[in-house]
């Protein structure tokens, strides 16, 4: 089945919200870049990367698909994903100038848009076509009342509600003040608003210095935080093994994280107990799988961090037996073909053949913008 075209696109999601931030990042739209491919029986599959919609950046990742990757790809056999994907990944002038950034974010699209065109042909949503679901209760833990930027009494507010009415089993809140007594305040009194048997994690961001996360977690520890998310720079093991050791709260991170090595070497240093790869960072689902494989023969719980903020990792973490619970930041959701669905705190099933990455006619219509 020969892929006749390969078509980038930028898709540019405005927050209902208005603007968000965390301790390192601001944000008031959404970025869906990504690639349709389409092979010679009409079938199209879509995939995309997150980004925060800054157009010269994006179109960095588009020029990658369109003048790299496109002309490895297109007269090949659609089906062949692992072979196409060792191709693209290990191609030498383009493995030469990047083997992470903005070619991983390429191929992480073309990979998407792949699995999505092999899942629509087969009749199958990504899930069963992985092998069926091995979690059919998936929690839904909301993130999108949390951020740093919402002032104390909204979050509280958010938080509370969050739980009593919308059945939400958990939140996470963003921390990473300069001064963690800001962030702990907060937290105390989400803690007494959301009760003792809801799940509390925290993210930091990236934000602080190890003398600075370990005197957090050691004031935090009493308000059964559930993990702290990226509490220092992303590369650096040596601290992120340092803090897992000495506190009781576990350690998580992933969504900055380009490459199955790269999460080996932070699972081989005991730096890290909650795995979070993201299908858009690292290089699609074919390398999450790897990762999330290398989770579990660690017996570590794979919680993915849902960049896409749509449908794929819905699919994957239904499929895989690392994982049992899934962010919900609902910002692009309603701008695609097959929605995300959370009914009583867990995430339903998808039942449409595909990885639920095609975006609606409505979404190119209004928010594509140019290459």
């Amino acid at each position: 089945m020969k892929i006749t075209a390969v078509d980038p696109f930028i898709l540019h999601v405005p927050l209902a919200a208005g603007s968000i931030s965390d301790s390192t990042h601001a944000v008031t739209h959404w970025g869906v870049v990504g690639t349709r491919i389409r092979a010679e029986d009409g079938t199209e599959g879509f995939g995309f990367t997150g980004t925060h919609a800054h157009l010269a950046s994006d179109r960095l990742i588009t020029a990658c698909i369109r003048d790299c990757y496109a002309a490895l790809l297109l007269g090949e056999d659609a089906r062949d994903i692992q072979r196409l994907w060792h191709k693209l990944a290990h191609c030498p002038p383009i493995q030469w100038v990047g083997r992470a950034g903005i070619t991983h974010l390429a191929l992480a699209a073309v990979d998407v848009a792949l699995w999505d065109l092999k899942c629509k042909q087969a009749g199958l949503p990504l899930w069963k076509y992985l092998g069926g679901t091995t979690t059919p209760d998936l929690m839904a833990y909301n993130t999108d009342i949390g951020w740093l930027s919402i002032p104390e009494d909204r979050l509280i507010a958010g938080a509370k509600r969050a739980v009593q009415e919308d059945g939400f089993r958990g939140v996470k809140i963003k921390v990473g003040h300069d001064d963690p007594a800001i962030d702990l305040r907060r937290l105390e009194k989400v803690r007494r608003a959301i009760g003792p048997g809801m799940m509390l994690a925290t993210d930091a961001n990236g934000k602080w210095d190890l003398p600075t996360a370990q005197r957090f977690c050691r004031n935090a520890e009493a308000l059964d935080i559930y993990w702290l998310e990226e509490p220092m720079w992303y590369d650096d093991i040596a601290s992120h093994a340092a803090l897992a050791s000495a506190t009781a709260i576990p350690v998580a991170l992933g969504e900055q994280l380009y490459t199955l090595d790269a999460f080996r070497a932070f699972v081989d240093a005991r730096a890290v107990q909650y795995v979070q790869p993201d299908i858009t960072r690292v290089a699609g689902i074919t390398e999450y799988l790897q990762v999330a494989d290398l989770a579990h023969a660690h017996r570590l719980p794979v919680v993915a961090h849902a960049g896409d903020m749509c449908q794929v990792h819905v699919h994957l973490a239904h499929a895989h037996p690392a994982s049992t619970q899934l962010e919900y930041i609902p910002w692009i959701k309603d701008w695609f073909v097959d929605p995300i669905v959370v009914r009583d705190g867990n995430y339903q099933l998808p039942q449409r053949p595909g990885a639920g990455s095609t975006p609606s006619e409505a979404a190119f219509a209004q928010l594509s913008r140019p290459l």
